[in-house]
């Protein structure tokens, strides 16, 4: 009885081929543009963003308040003297400046 050798030989190059195009789609998978580690980056960037958004809201809804407390339907005057103090310097006649 002979052998032939040609037949592992094509079934180990077709299953070593095969492993091989599954290694490459698993290293795609996980390492790709569209993979499992930039899934990861995107989703941490996301809620880096979400933060900033939240952070950057609540400056404009503070800002918004003081614009509105200086505008002219509605003047906060302990406001109004705030900014007077701070913007130009000015004390009352009764006060007493330190520095």
């Amino acid at each position: 009885m002979i052998r032939s050798t040609r037949a592992p030989l094509g079934y180990l190059s077709y299953i070593g081929g095969m492993s091989a195009l599954a290694l490459y789609f698993v290293f795609a998978a996980v390492q790709g543009d569209y993979g499992v580690f930039r899934r990861a980056e995107v989703d941490a960037q996301a809620l880096q963003l979400k933060v900033q958004l939240a952070s950057m809201s609540a400056d404009v809804d503070r800002m918004e308040n003081l614009t509105r407390r200086l505008s002219d339907d509605y003047l906060d005057l302990d406001l109004l003297d705030q900014q007077v103090r701070d913007v130009l310097g000015m004390v009352r006649p009764d006060e007493i400046v330190i520095r």
